[in-house]
């Protein structure tokens, strides 16, 4: 989706200062809109808004949520100076100005950078319209690529602690298109997490409804490709947030929970330290640098093959690591009394230094803290976090009581715990780790054997197996018998074919791996036919309802017919059913103006992000073609560009020399 940009400008034939007609609508059709067109930006101007409602609701969205504005100054409007004023109240950067000549500036813009376009008879003047389109479209770019840069707006740079609004906050009304869609969109998101399908919220990712919605997109799809534990496009997903949004503290934590679990730990550190020196009382940065202290504490002592008791000795040497975890949960905690999941961890882990070093020194602030976890655990009414407020005061009961009420503690959570599989192993993990220091011996295994006969009850979420190798595949189709200049004539068939099989071989295709593809007559059906008759179970991802791709890209080619049947026999033989994108991600985005996104573009992604959630080393990408562009978009082409993005795996079988 593109950046979104409005102009604020007059209308129609306006006179200057001098007296001088200018068309407005002229300087907006030849020069404002071609040139933010060619930055890449998908334009509105006020009038074009077609929606009903109220006008001034839809201007300030517009103003709120717009990537960028661009205000023309050329005559001293009243609507126009509104409108920059409320954008420059309501965002700190995104702003550019322009105007025709004029003989005076404004005291308020005086200082400000403008670009100042040329006028002939009151329009564009041809002459210098090429070099004004370019340089409005260069500003445009330079603007959006500094937004890290200084704040831009008068506002927002005199007075340097205001903060930006939350566009969700200010959300206008129920049902205008922005939110209509957004609402849509973020419903599609969950629906592809609980479905465990990665690669369709990758896709989502890149489809925001309305562009300045885009970071939410990030974060929503960041949040959820990390909960299903795919922490490189979680990253991914958290650095698009904080390119365009580098002061958003939620999309900094996430990246550096997708630092720390690629192993990435001093970068995870400095990440969650930047975040603490912004704001010191940042609760959940302390939280999450605590888990990382933990984590080192832990991997210093924890090496397969040692003894229980060496592994108590090493614990205990490595007591400087274990008071970096108790300061950053406490400080956490101290921060936020209510936040319990900190405080337990604080309480525990003192708990633990004394029976490991003989140190007191944290014994009267374990009593006091323990006081106020279970009083905020206790405190809980949010039904999502139940489970985990009960876990604490589970936790608890280990330190101070007996077995029995340890493992009523845990029964009451279990209680809570709505069949949450993952719940109970992540809980049943952190006490494991006390079991191998021998802290409590009695009360937690009987914890543990709580946890495990609950766990027993409620099956595991399975996980799929992975495949050793994932062959993509894009290929021309079958040229149609009225073709001009020949592609892939069909008596060509054979050769392809055998090229295909023999590449296949040669990167020893076999039943533990995966093959993808869509089905068109041509290149996928032989590339889908050579895998089956490999034993290589095969994918195939439609970008049409079944009826619609046999008419788009069955049919029209040479002996059309007997390539449906071979399309049909062969979805007969799949043993995955074959994936039909309308049906899975939802209709084609549409710009303002209506128009949808190129189906076959979308399924060329859809398919490339289906084989790298897979693994990025396991993908291999075949292609047949011609090193040209396609008849149309989401072709071959396309599909090279978006593989030469991601991974240089590429086996290419060039038509030009295979006949």
């Amino acid at each position: 989706m593109n950046l979104h940009v409005f102009v604020a400008m007059p209308f129609g034939i306006k006179a200057a200062d001098d007296g001088c007609l200018i068309d407005f609508d002229q300087v907006y059709a030849e020069l404002i809109r071609p040139a933010l067109e060619s930055a890449g930006l998908e334009v509105l101007r006020a009038d074009e808004e077609q929606g009903a409602g109220d006008i001034r609701a839809d201007l300030f969205q517009e103003l709120l949520m717009a990537d960028l504005v661009v205000a023309d100054l050329t005559l001293d409007n009243p609507n126009v100076w509104y409108e920059l004023g409320v954008r420059h109240a309501l965002r700190s950067r995104g702003v550019i100005l322009i105007q025709g000549p004029r003989a005076a500036q404004p005291f308020d813009t005086y200082t400000d950078r403008k670009l100042t376009y040329h006028l002939h008879d009151g329009t564009p003047d041809p002459n210098t319209l090429a070099a004004d389109i370019a340089a409005l479209a260069s500003m445009a770019k330079n603007t959006l690529n500094a937004w890290r840069g200084r704040k831009t707006s008068p506002v927002y740079s005199l007075l340097p602690n205001l903060e930006e609004p939350d566009w969700r906050r200010l959300r206008v009304g129920n049902t205008l298109e922005y939110w209509e869609n957004h609402d849509e969109w973020a419903t599609r998101i969950e629906v592809a997490r609980n479905a465990n399908r990665p690669e369709d919220i990758l896709v989502l990712a890149d489809e925001a409804p309305a562009t300045p919605l885009r970071v939410e997109a990030h974060l929503k799809a960041g949040e959820a490709l990390r909960r299903m534990r795919h922490f490189n496009f979680a990253l991914e997903q958290c650095e698009l947030a904080l390119e365009f949004a580098p002061g958003n503290d939620e999309a900094a934590r996430q990246r550096g929970v997708c630092l720390q679990h690629l192993g990435r730990i001093d970068e995870a550190r400095a990440a969650y330290k930047n975040l603490i020196e912004n704001d010191e009382d940042d609760i959940e940065a302390w939280e999450l640098l605590g888990r990382l202290d933990k984590e080192e504490w832990v991997s210093a002592w924890r090496i397969e093959g040692h003894t229980p008791e060496q592994m108590r000795q090493d614990a205990a040497y490595e007591d400087a690591l274990l008071r970096d975890t108790i300061l950053s949960y406490s400080r956490a905690f101290r921060s936020s009394p209510g936040h319990y999941l900190s405080g337990i961890n604080a309480v525990m882990m003192m708990h633990v230094y004394r029976e490991l070093t003989g140190d007191t020194r944290y014994e009267r602030e374990a009593a006091i803290m323990a006081g106020g976890v279970a009083w905020a655990a206790s405190c809980e009414h949010d039904d999502d976090c139940r489970f985990w407020a009960l876990a604490n005061l589970g936790a608890l009961a280990i330190i101070d009581k007996d077995p029995a009420a340890v493992g009523a503690a845990f029964r009451e959570a279990i209680a809570h715990a709505d069949n949450d599989w993952l719940a109970l192993q992540a809980t049943y993990k952190h006490l494991a780790l006390l079991a191998v220091l021998g802290f409590r011996p009695d009360n937690v295994n009987m914890a543990l054997g709580t946890l495990e006969r609950a766990m027993l009850r409620i099956k595991p979420p399975t996980s799929q197996r992975q495949p050793d190798k994932v062959f993509l595949f894009s290929g021309h189709m079958i040229d149609r018998p009225d073709r001009a200049d020949p592609r892939f004539p069909a008596d060509k068939e054979a050769i392809a074919a055998a090229r295909i099989g023999e590449l296949l071989d040669s990167l020893g295709a076999g039943p533990d791996d995966l093959a993808m593809a869509q089905g068109a007559a041509g290149g996928d059906i032989l590339f889908a036919e050579a895998c089956l008759a490999r034993g290589v179970p095969f994918q195939m991802l439609l970008p049409l309802e079944e009826p619609d791709f046999i008419e788009a890209s069955i049919l029209p080619s040479a002996s059309g017919e007997a390539w449906r049947q071979r399309y049909l026999a062969l979805r007969d033989k799949l043993t995955l059913p074959p994936r039909i994108m309308p049906d899975e991600l939802g209709p084609l985005p549409r710009d303002r103006d209506g128009r949808e996104m190129n189906a076959f573009e979308r399924c060329n992604l859809w398919l490339l992000y289906s084989a790298l959630t897979q693994g990025l080393s396991r993908v291999r990408f075949i292609c047949l073609w011609n090193g040209g562009g396609g008849d149309g978009a989401g072709g071959t082409a396309h599909m090279v560009r978006a593989v030469e993005r991601r991974t240089g795996q590429v086996s290419w079988l060039d038509t030009r020399q295979l006949w």
